[in-house]
């Protein structure tokens, strides 16, 4: 192809009055980033980089045999005196034979000779003397004064000035041969793609495909994969990319991609549309990691195999805020518990702001930032927020609690939304949606009320020192057992782990949402008890007015009690309750097995969630949580002696 070359590059100098033009075959590819001056022919099939300097001003004429590549940065000039006599019996300042390569750097100062299929090493130079046929020179060699016979080989950083060193010098091996025939190849495959890229016909289709799969990745990596990106990069955390293929999603066999550099979102956000294309076709998932305590705080499915481009724009999961902590009750007023979080903040020395949406902001989490409340005293910031919330009626407005010295949020409070009145917000004061020391708290008064059960777990919890936490899954998930972790709960006192509970209960309605006592010194789960239902049953155990049975368990009339004067929905017959007393009684395990029709006639049982309790209560509560959860299926108790690894009672609790 013939290309225009720049002629007027060349300074004034003695040789420039007469230079001749540049004559190049129309099937060679001379990038426009070149240089090429004065008598220079460029054969066929031949590729100029960019970045290379040909001048025959001072010496010419030049000649570039048939195939050969003169890569990125190579310099070729000539002396005024001294000419070699090329193939064709004609004077050169510099000859390059057909098939050769001139690698990156090197330095080709005539007169000189190079003869065909040689390699040229990075950075070596070649003055005043002649390469034979087949020869292989190596990185940043010197060649001077010498000819070299054919099919020689001049190591890496070898100088040559002598023409005894010349002749001593060893034979080209076939390793050194494959290594220059592979670096040739690459540039012949590079001169392809430069000939296609100035080929409108052969271009187009390539780019329509490259778009397409930039859109695709683009659309996939959706708002709220912004967010949470955005939310980990402030809180100091580092990202990291796991991946994994149907086989191995499906026994959670998750292999390590990498660990994702960029400190700015729209790196991070590159860097994800890369891994994306690269495990096209596979599960990839997002992992957050504090550095600090060396533990995970996400982890987001971002990419699925069957999902197409319109379906990836909602992900499988999405981590919650640090803390919605607004009351399902009263989370929307400014009443005492909100003022009681005021006071824990400005105690802590957070720094309080606030933010504002309306609807469809609210929708893509787009937050807008109204200011920084500048009082130290509760009722000053009362005054703030109530003049902000009438500033913005019938929008979102939440309260943002920032540690200064952490520069992270440690809470994002919703304390208005538009469905409620300026005049609801400031004036209502209702009470709190749990209480903590009244039993008649129902937990179907709301769909995120925690019931009196929970609560006097929660407290139990607390006062062992033990750590809540929280996880959550749909109703797929559920069958499975994949449940995804919630947003750690960071706190002890008791009103802000239940009003971190709720909030959780509220961002997840319509899943199964599962409370967990944590023991963090032995690094174990004391407690797993199921809260929430889809079907709206908030808690594995619920105050009911009246005892009730459930047909589906094997159960008598007489309800088992408690022994706090609430009947439990899902009961467990007398005989059964005698018999976990003596379990426990004598120190064993109490564990659970579930089993459909069909699993049942193979004898194939399926494990439950382990029960690691030993208190009767805590025990009959998770059984029954096991019942209400396989509905329809066989349940058995078993019972295990765990100093002898052993069974010692299998007997069926619940038949379809």
């Amino acid at each position: 192809m013939l290309v225009e070359v720049l002629t007027t590059a060349a300074p004034p100098t003695p040789w420039s009055k007469d230079l001749a033009e540049p004559r190049i075959d129309p099937s060679a590819y001379v990038h426009s980033f070149s240089n090429l001056i004065g008598d220079v022919y460029v054969g066929p099939n031949v590729l100029i980089a960019p970045g290379t300097s040909i001048r025959a001003d001072e010496g010419s004429p030049f000649y570039i045999g048939e195939g050969t590549n003169i890569q990125d940065g190579v310099v070729i000039h000539g002396l005024e005196q001294g000419r070699v006599i090329g193939d064709d019996q004609r004077e050169y300042s510099v000859w390059i034979g057909k098939e050769t390569c001139i690698t990156h750097m090197a330095l080709i100062h005539g007169p000189a000779y190079v003869g065909d299929f040689c390699f040229i090493g990075f950075r070596s130079t070649i003055f005043n003397a002649k390469i034979g046929d087949g020869c292989i020179i190596m990185m940043h060699a010197l060649i001077q004064d010498v000819e070299i016979p054919p099919g020689k080989y001049v190591p890496s950083g070898a100088v040559i000035t002598n023409q005894q060193q010349a002749d001593r010098l060893p034979d080209v091996q076939s390793s050194d041969k494959n290594f220059a025939h592979h670096v040739v190849q690459i540039n012949e495959a590079l001169r392809a793609g430069y000939l296609c890229a100035a080929n409108v016909a052969c271009i187009n289709p390539i780019k329509e495909k490259l778009e397409n799969k930039e859109s695709k990745g683009n659309m996939s990596l959706n708002g709220d994969t912004r967010d949470q990106v955005r939310n980990l990069l402030a809180q100091g955390c580092k990202l990291g990319i796991e991946y994994a293929d149907e086989r191995r999603f499906k026994t959670k066999s998750w292999l390590s991609a990498s660990t994702l550099q960029g400190q700015r979102e729209d790196q991070v956000m590159q860097e994800l549309q890369q891994v994306l294309r690269e495990y096209e076709g596979q599960y990839v998932r997002l992992i957050g990691i504090d550095p600090q305590q060396k533990r995970r705080v996400v982890e987001l499915i971002i990419q699925r195999p069957g999902e197409t481009v319109s379906n990836l724009n909602s992900s499988s999961y999405q981590a919650p805020s640090p803390s919605n902590y607004s009351n399902t009750n009263s989370g929307h007023n400014l009443n005492n518990d909100l003022s009681a979080q005021v006071q824990s903040f400005l105690q802590q020395g957070c720094q309080l702001t606030l933010e504002h949406a309306d609807k469809r902001r609210f929708k893509t989490k787009s937050w807008l930032t109204v200011g920084t409340l500048t009082s130290n005293t509760t009722s000053k910031v009362r005054q703030e927020l109530q003049a902000n919330l009438q500033s913005y009626t019938g929008e979102y407005v939440r309260l943002v609690a920032v540690d200064p010295q952490a520069k992270r949020r440690v809470a994002e409070i919703i304390i208005q939304r538009p469905e409620e009145s300026f005049n609801q917000v400031t004036t209502t004061h209702s009470q709190p949606s749990y209480q903590a020391s009244s039993s008649s708290y129902s937990g179907n008064s709301s769909s995120s009320g925690l019931d009196s059960e929970t609560i006097n777990q929660v407290r139990n919890l607390l006062a062992q020192g033990y750590k809540i936490g929280t996880e959550h899954a749909d109703k797929r998930r559920f069958k499975s057992q994949s449940w995804h972790s919630c947003a750690p709960i960071d706190s002890q006192r008791e009103s802000e782990v239940i009003s971190a509970l709720e909030a959780c209960l509220q961002e997840h309605q319509g899943e199964y949402v599962r409370l967990i006592g944590i023991d963090t010194q032995q690094k174990r789960r004391v407690l797993e008890s199921i809260i929430q239902r889809p079907d709206g049953n908030n808690g594995t155990t619920v105050a009911q007015s009246q005892p009730t049975s459930t047909p589906t368990t094997e159960v008598e009339t007489n309800n088992y009690s408690n022994g706090n004067g609430h009947s439990n929905g899902s009961t467990l017959n007398g005989e059964i309750v005698n018999q976990l007393r003596n379990l426990i009684s004598q120190g064993y395990t109490i564990g659970t097995e579930h089993a459909d029709k069909r699993r049942f006639k193979s004898q194939s049982w399926h494990s439950c969630a382990p029960i690691e309790s030993q208190r009767e209560s805590e025990v009959i509560s998770a059984l029954e949580a096991c019942l209400q959860e396989h509905q329809g299926e066989y349940v058995r108790l078993i019972g295990i002696d765990t100093k002898q690894k052993r069974r010692i009672l299998e007997t069926i609790i619940q038949r379809p």
